[in-house]
């Protein structure tokens, strides 16, 4: 996540609307995550030691600890107001989460060290990171997981055309408009729909990859059994097992 990234989710108005704004722009978030956490073959009883990279609000971290009662989280984010947010969300079950506040990038100075994970995930993060970036990062996930262990990613991916992306987009723009239902002057209708996202994903600095080159980084970090695990147009759930 670049520091650019990073300032972005780091301001009081954005985070305070991005659980909402989440639920309109992405509607399949919670099956998303739902899929990642089924596809994990461990007992519901499993002590797993996980981390989360780009945790957010907390929304996956949540869900997880939920679904693995005995397990405990790493969270990382490089935005206080984020984990800020996380521990709000979190109250319950915080004496089984470390929040640690830091660009996941560096993973190795963030963690306490190599082989200490049994899943690593993420959520809606790694598409802010260029090719090169994401590459490091797996490839020190990599070295944290231990051997049988996994890691899955809920996140965006692009087209492997311009003409396909931009149909997508248009599919996805009347979604948000239609989930909407004019309660929001963000999206009043496609264009300004289309403006917002614009404006966004450049601040953000998104940088989604095509499936086969998603696909192609786990691979090449030394991940195992990589697959797509569920798709619908620009949503993945990605992942694999070292």
């Amino acid at each position: 996540m670049t520091e650019q990234s990073i300032a972005a989710y780091d301001v009081s108005q954005r985070v305070k609307t991005y659980d909402a704004d989440m639920e309109l722009m992405h509607p399949n978030r919670s099956k998303m995550v739902q899929g990642a956490i089924e596809v994990l073959p461990f007992p519901r009883t499993a002590a797993l030691r996980a981390i989360d990279l780009g945790m957010g609000t907390g929304y996956f971290a949540e869900r997880f600890l939920n679904h693995f009662p005995n397990s405990r989280v790493l969270g990382i984010d490089g935005a206080q107001a984020m984990i800020d947010l996380a521990k709000a969300r979190l109250t319950s079950l915080a004496s089984r989460v470390q929040f640690v506040i830091g660009d996941f990038r560096k993973l190795q100075e963030l963690a306490p060290g190599a082989g200490t994970a049994d899943v690593v995930f993420s959520a809606y993060a790694l598409h802010h990171l260029s090719r090169a970036d994401k590459e490091t990062v797996l490839r020190q996930v990599v070295e944290f997981l231990v051997p049988g262990s996994w890691f899955v990613n809920a996140d965006l991916i692009v087209a492997d055309s311009p003409e396909l992306e931009g149909r997508l987009q248009e599919i996805r723009v009347a979604g948000i408009v239609e989930r909407a239902a004019g309660s929001d002057n963000r999206f009043a209708d496609s264009p300004s729909t289309r403006r917002f996202l614009a404006d966004l994903e450049k601040n953000e600095r998104d940088q989604p990859l095509t499936l086969a080159e998603d696909l192609e980084v786990l691979r090449s970090s030394g991940l195992k059994n990589v697959s797509a695990f569920w798709l619908e147009y620009r949503e993945l759930v990605s992942g694999g097992q070292k």
